[in-house]
C-alpha cells in the first residue's frame, strides 16, 4: 500500500503548486499568495524516505515553476534543500508535537523563498525585489507556518484512512531468548 499513500502525496503536491492558480482571492486581497509546499515537503522528510522526498520536490517544484515566471527547476532544488535539512534531524525532531510543526513549517516557509531569489540571481536573472517582496515573504512564512500542523492532521488522517496500519505481533514475539539449562 505503499504505492497508494505516494500517489496522494504526489496529488496533493500537484493540488498545492496549482492552488494559486484557484484561489487568487489572498493575492487580491492581501498583496501576497501562500506557498504550502515547503510544509508538504516537511511531511514528507519526516514520513518518507530520501528517494520519495526528492521526487516530491522535484516534481512540486517544477509543477510550480510551469506557473510561475521561474525558470524550470528554480523551485526543486531549494525545497530539496529543506527537505535534506529536515531528513538528516528526522531522529530528534519530534514530530507529532504542534510546536515542532510549527517551527519547520516557519523554517522551510522562510528558507524556500530565500533559496529560490539567490538561485535567480546566481544564475544572473533578475527578479522583482522592494518593499512589498518583504511584506510577501512574512505573509508565505507565517501562512506555511501556521498550516504545517493542519496539513500533518490532514494528511494522516487520509493516509490512515487508506493504508494499513502495521501489524501487531502480538504476545507472541520471534525475537525473544529461550535460556536452557541451570539457572
Amino acid at each position: 500500500m505503499k504505492w497508494l499513500s505516494h500517489g496522494l502525496l504526489l496529488a496533493t503536491a500537484w493540488l498545492l503548486a496549482f492552488q494559486p492558480c484557484g484561489m487568487d482571492w489572498p493575492q487580491r486581497w492581501l498583496g501576497a499568495q501562500a506557498n504550502l509546499l515547503p510544509p508538504l515537503i516537511v511531511y514528507a522528510a519526516l514520513s518518507c524516505g530520501p528517494g520519495f522526498m526528492a521526487l516530491l520536490a522535484l516534481a512540486g517544484g517544477l509543477w510550480f515553476d510551469a506557473l510561475s515566471s521561474n525558470p524550470p527547476g528554480c523551485s526543486s532544488l531549494p525545497l530539496l534543500m529543506v527537505g535534506v535539512a529536515v531528513m538528516r534531524h528526522r531522529e530528534v525532531i519530534l514530530r507529532k508535537e504542534t510546536f515542532a510543526q510549527v517551527t519547520l513549517g516557519l523554517a522551510a516557509s522562510a528558507a524556500v523563498p530565500v533559496l529560490q531569489v539567490l538561485l535567480l540571481l546566481t544564475f544572473g536573472h533578475e527578479p522583482l525585489l522592494g518593499w512589498s517582496t518583504l511584506w510577501m515573504w512574512l505573509f508565505m512564512t507565517l501562512a506555511g507556518g501556521f498550516a504545517t500542523p493542519l496539513l500533518f492532521w490532514g494528511l494522516d488522517h487520509l493516509l490512515s484512512a487508506v493504508t494499513y496500519p502495521p501489524a501487531d505481533t502480538g504476545a507472541y514475539s520471534t525475537a525473544r531468548e529461550i535460556v536452557r539449562g541451570r539457572r
